[in-house]
């Protein structure tokens, strides 16, 4: 059979743990024999990024903006514990941090729906898309141990000189200090995304902070999205007749849960990494959830929302058989050769995505599925439950 060929490379961003291990029988049985695949590659295991002391990271981002799509796999964040255990020279930072805060984006994250599995909230019957900023927060905030006794100060220097200073605490005994910071022109970008890709989508919008208590930081986000929805999206919204509206993050979370599903929820970058958590765990599994990252200037980057499954590789390493569910890595590779696809002229590569979605999800819906899946399936007896390797052929006989 001839492979279907590709233009242009795509960014290809290697993982850490159980995600690894999939990554690469996921490109040997349902990607290399069909398409004379071309990607420029990036390891970012964590070994990997020990030793270029996490230089490659960046290297990949950058890549990303050169050539416009990438695919990434599922990433260790290290704790104090993975330090210890990777024997660590710094406590890195998320690499999914640094490489939204270089493509300054937005990620779009929406469940992957099949038939046997209902959602755990009963009347949710259509998807929920997080819209989740990508920029700033805690994903880039500085932060300490304080020793002891002592004033913390938030200072702010401009660029003439001038100062703003204001005391945060004055510690009495030791404790913690962060401090975090975001900007108008990502917000700015953050909300144009969200605007744009309810119009695209024909869906509703909501956008929820906490700016009750965060008077200036969470404030600026919500009179931000306004001035942009009232001066230039408007009118497109009454006349697609869709919705934007503003509430408070607590109020949201009880508006979702009353809802039927089949809007757009933005978010603050961790409301989305919580919030897109609980929405996929609630509608099936967190191996269930797309996620693509898209950047004001047109650059793209697909992923697995979940994490590389720890668990699971323990047992791979000890030579006991898993049932580790691929499909959101699957996605995440079908997403990026789609619009590979798509920005190149390809039909035959979009035609190849579209056909491994469908067959993914005709294989779930025959009943064969791991066993993450298999547990919430209602009819047990309709149910085949397979080890990752099993579901891969099972996909593969489908293609």
């Amino acid at each position: 059979m001839q492979k279907i060929q590709m233009k242009t490379p795509l960014v290809e961003m290697d993982g850490d743990e159980m995600t690894r291990i999939l990554w690469q029988q996921i490109k040997d049985e349902l990607i290399l024999p069909f398409v004379d695949l071309k990607t420029e590659y990036y390891d970012l295991g964590l070994v990997e990024r020990e030793k270029t002391k996490d230089a490659v990271t960046m290297e990949a981002a950058l890549a990303n903006k050169k050539y416009g799509v990438a695919v990434k796999c599922a990433t260790i964040t290290p704790n104090k514990q993975r330090v210890e255990e990777y024997n660590l020279s710094e406590m890195w930072k998320s690499p999914n941090g640094t490489i939204r805060a270089v493509l300054d984006g937005t990620v779009f994250r929406a469940p992957i729906l099949i038939d046997s599995i209902k959602p755990a909230v009963r009347n949710w019957k259509k998807p929920i898309t997080i819209a989740r900023h990508a920029y700033g927060d805690v994903y880039k905030a500085t932060e300490y141990r304080i020793p002891g006794e002592g004033k913390a100060e938030l200072l702010f220097t401009a660029k003439d000189g001038t100062e703003m200073r204001q005391t945060i605490y004055d510690f009495e005994c030791a404790g913690v200090l962060q401090g975090q910071y975001n900007k108008d022109s990502s917000i700015r970008s953050f909300a144009h995304s969200c605007f744009k890709y309810a119009i695209a989508t024909k869906q509703d919008l909501w956008f929820s902070t906490k700016d009750t208590i965060s008077k200036q930081y969470d404030q600026t986000f919500k009179l931000i999205f306004e001035e942009i929805y009232q001066n230039e999206y408007k009118d497109e919204f009454e006349k697609l007749g869709i919705e934007y509206f503003y509430t408070l993050i607590d109020d949201a979370v009880a508006r979702v849960i009353r809802s039927e599903g089949g809007f757009i929820w933005a978010c603050k970058n961790y409301d989305g990494d919580v919030m897109s958590d609980m929405v996929s765990t609630a509608f099936g599994s967190l191996a269930m959830m797309t996620s693509v990252l898209v950047s004001p200037d047109g650059n793209y980057e697909y992923e697995a929302a979940h994490g590389t499954v720890t668990r699971h590789y323990y047992r791979y390493l000890k030579g006991e058989e898993t049932s580790t569910n691929p499909m959101a890595t699957i996605f995440a590779w079908t997403g990026a050769l789609r619009k590979r696809g798509e920005l190149d002229e390809l039909p035959d590569l979009v035609a190849f995505a579209d056909k491994l979605e469908a067959a993914c999800i005709q294989t779930l819906n025959d009943g064969i599925m791991t066993k993450d899946l298999a547990g919430l399936v209602e009819d047990k007896s309709a149910v085949t439950p397979v080890n990752s390797m099993g579901f891969l052929k099972a996909i593969r006989e489908r293609m």
